[in-house]
């Protein structure tokens, strides 16, 4: 019986000596519900050099995604960890106290990401951190090569040429844009994504010093040879088209380009593993005029600040803000991570990832979701009525510096 215990207790103190310090298990919350299969092997990577902590990974529908997780953290039963969006987005859960201040101290990588990716995961009241950034996305043209190379076309360096581009395929019988608008945030996509460049750096650094507003003719101006464009080239009845059956006529070859994000890229190749994509910044009037492309940083990596494992979840977080970490993000996803000396693989990533040099931002998700009514509400219904031949892109500009002067300063007059 003495030996049994003595060897029970070798036993237990065995256990107790490999046992990690803490044995914890984290929730994880996302909205990116098709990216589970990576997040899964991200996971698996963390979990193997980290003994200990398990992380379990949930994901929510993305349209009620902000819902849920107010809800759930403001009941005490919010995940340990989540992703969470960018700029107003974020403020809406940070201002209410649910998420852990980020530093230098209990995130080290942080010290070298970019200022904008950082801006974008904090307060713009007392300028803290809340959530490591995890990617940018990038509003461009992108194309068919395939259907370019047929037609002779090469990437249009001014807006006349995107518009003999257009003709050029609408005359081959191919359509030339697949862009729909009935579902709502396209208004917007193909707002920014086509006028950014037509809108100009002069006019975004002269609308963030308050020195104009959204009825400046180089931003109505921009809005009407959108509508144009569109109005000749998108599909018949793009209006009542929605984004799923616009990205599928892409992806089938029956249109040249789409007006979208760097995050249809991997959505394409996946609808058509054979078609060859390229992409362009959305040209300005003269040749020289800046190629911009919008630019935003997509959402962060957030801990609970009432975790019980919040040990566990930090630790978690420096992962996610390792250059191991953001170099398999853009390996697996196709994404542009934010981890400063990535590298891209993907000829095409890499390509985008030049374009972003030359940007500004995305707008009214960059500056006008932090106050009701939100710019984004504002231009996607003002841009759905433009299309239908319904207001003017005078009156658009009216309608947006008006409603927004209900929150944003600049505007009270």
């Amino acid at each position: 019986m003495k030996n049994t215990m003595i060897r029970t207790g070798a036993i237990l103190s065995a256990v107790l000596v490999a046992a990690p310090a803490f044995a914890q298990d984290l929730t994880f919350w996302s909205w990116r519900q098709e990216d589970r299969a990576a997040y899964e092997q991200f996971i698996d990577t963390f979990e193997a050099a980290n003994p200990g902590i398990n992380v379990k990974f949930e994901t929510f529908e993305a349209a009620n995604y902000n819902t849920i997780l107010s809800t759930a953290l403001a009941g005490g039963t919010g995940p340990d960890v989540m992703m969470v969006r960018a700029y107003g987005g974020l403020e809406n859960v940070a201002l209410a106290g649910y998420l852990e201040p980020l530093s230098t101290d209990n995130v080290p990588a942080l010290a070298d990401f970019a200022a904008p990716a950082l801006a974008a995961e904090s307060v713009r009241a007392d300028g803290k951190v809340y959530a490591v950034p995890f990617a940018s996305q990038t509003q461009l043209v992108i194309y068919n090569k395939a259907i370019f190379d047929a037609n002779g076309l090469e990437e249009p360096q001014t807006w006349d040429e995107l518009v003999a581009a257009s003709q050029k395929l609408k005359d081959a019988g191919v359509i030339p844009f697949a862009n729909g608008t009935a579902t709502a945030w396209q208004n917007e996509t193909v707002t920014f994504g086509l006028g950014s460049s037509l809108m100009g750096t002069d006019f975004y650094n002269e609308l963030m010093a308050g020195t104009a507003d959204f009825t400046d003719a180089r931003f109505t101006g921009a809005l009407a040879a959108v509508a144009e464009l569109a109005d000749n080239y998108f599909p018949d009845g793009f209006i009542g088209l929605d984004y799923p059956s616009a990205q599928q006529l892409f992806a089938s070859g029956m249109a040249g380009m789409f007006v979208g994000g760097s995050y249809e890229m991997a959505t394409f190749k996946g609808l058509n593993k054979d078609i060859e994509l390229g992409v362009f910044a959305a040209p300005g009037k003269a040749a020289d005029d800046a190629k911009l492309v919008g630019l935003y940083f997509d959402g962060g990596y957030a801990a609970n600040a009432a975790g019980a494992n919040k040990e566990a979840s930090v630790k978690f977080l420096n992962y996610l803000a390792s250059h191991e970490f953001g170099q398999a993000f853009a390996n697996t996803l196709s994404n542009i991570s934010t981890v400063p000396g990535v590298t891209f693989d993907n000829p095409l990533l890499a390509e985008v990832n030049d374009l972003n040099k030359s940007s500004i931002p995305y707008l009214m998700l960059a500056h006008f979701r932090y106050g009701e009514p939100s710019g984004s509400v504002l231009i996607q219904g003002e841009m759905q009525k433009l299309f239908a031949g319904e207001t003017t892109p005078e009156a658009i500009g009216e309608a947006l510096t008006s409603g927004l002067s209900a929150w944003y300063e600049p505007f009270k007059k």
